[in-house]
């Protein structure tokens, strides 16, 4: 799924848009234990609880895309024989009305899931009937296609903290302790995928919140599927394979070369309103740095290791790999941070013999939030 489609089902999670009757859910605590399952017709909710459930649904189609959403794709065997996969296709068919099937798909989240604390697991079957897209770009309400798909939220359930409360009665401000709150969801996915406004039963979108961790047992347990490292893995296992094998020749030039490159692959995107994000290779990178004057050898130790932590022909969305929005200088006591548009105001320098991070400053510096003047 791209952009565009993520928000055209983002879009239902509302009151008015969404073919949604009934939520189930699974109520786990911290020692893998059922405490209560449910099922709670939509419509029979007060507006506010029925406006919560959907806001939890939705933020599970949350994020980047390559970050925090990931096409998970089955393989062609596993749609004619797998039963993970004739399990999802099970809840989708049923409308999750067959228990048997939600128990079991309970029974494999709460046995994959390594979580802490109390959690919540949410789901919901929509029908959309997608609207026809005319050639002009205008929408006609008839249409044939009925997208037919489930979204389930993983939830953590935390306690919140005892507060200051005002009693009406008593005219007093007095401890008020809380209860169990539902938080926004730590991981969920949709299936099937909406892909060229269809069904694609041989895709799910998998969500996860926490860019540096992608829940590998549970996506295992439920899709059988490969899952990409997590974002933050990705830009530290980047960031040591430029380490590593570029070695004395990477330079403040060198890395700000390949922060810029790519970050302009972002804006780039962004500008043309292009729905795919873009992707990055080893042969891109390669030609960045071999523009950037580093030798044969380090290009080799480039390609050697980059073929080691994430595959000849992987390729990365730049966003995981760079900070666009911003440069950073770190050294073990000091950490500078520049707009990368604006990078040229740092250079590196051996002064008699002592290495030095230079910073031009011409006007407008303060020290503790007081103007200096530099004599």
């Amino acid at each position: 799924m791209n952009e565009k489609e993520i928000f055209e089902i983002r879009r239902r999670f509302r009151p008015d848009k969404n073919n949604i009757t009934r939520i189930r859910g699974c109520y786990v605590n911290d020692q893998k234990e059922t405490v209560s399952e449910f099922t709670q017709p939509l419509g029979l909710m007060a507006q506010e609880e029925s406006e919560e459930f959907l806001s939890l649904l939705k933020k599970t189609l949350s994020g980047s895309l390559g970050k925090n959403l990931i096409n998970i794709e089955f393989s062609t065997q596993q749609v004619v024989e797998g039963e993970e996969h004739r399990l999802l296709m099970t809840l989708r068919n049923s409308s999750l009305e067959d228990g048997a099937a939600v128990r079991e798909f309970y029974r494999r989240v709460i046995q994959s899931l390594d979580l802490e604390g109390n959690y919540l697991i949410l789901l919901a079957c929509d029908r959309y009937d997608v609207p026809f897209a005319a050639k002009d770009g205008e929408r006609q309400e008839d249409s044939s296609e009925v997208f037919s798909y489930f979204l389930c939220s993983i939830c953590p359930v935390k306690l919140a903290k005892p507060a200051l409360g005002y009693s009406v009665a008593e005219n007093e401000f007095r401890n008020v302790t809380a209860g169990w709150i539902v938080s926004p969801p730590e991981l969920g996915f949709l299936f099937p995928a909406f892909d060229d406004r269809s069904a694609n039963i041989y895709n799910a979108v998998y969500y996860s919140r926490n860019t540096s961790e992608n829940h590998t047992e549970f996506v295992d347990t439920l899709f059988k599927a490969a899952v990409p490292m997590p974002a933050d893995t990705q830009k530290e296992t980047f960031q040591n394979i430029l380490s590593d094998s570029v070695a004395d020749d990477c330079s403040l030039d060198v890395v700000q070369s390949v922060q810029e490159e790519l970050s302009e692959m972002v804006r780039e995107q962004k500008a043309a309103k292009e729905e795919d994000p873009p992707t990055v290779s080893k042969t891109t990178v390669k030609k960045i740095l071999q523009s950037c004057g580093v030798s044969d050898s380090h290009l080799s130790a480039f390609e050697e290791k980059y073929d080691s932590e994430f595959g000849a022909d992987t390729e990365i969305s730049p966003q995981n790999l760079v900070d666009p929005k911003q440069l950073e200088v770190h050294t073990p006591d000091v950490t500078i941070r520049v707009s990368p548009e604006r990078g040229d105001l740092v250079e590196t320098r051996i002064i008699d013999g002592v290495k030095y991070i230079l910073i031009r400053a011409d006007e407008g510096v303060e020290v503790n939030g007081v103007d200096i003047h530099i004599t």
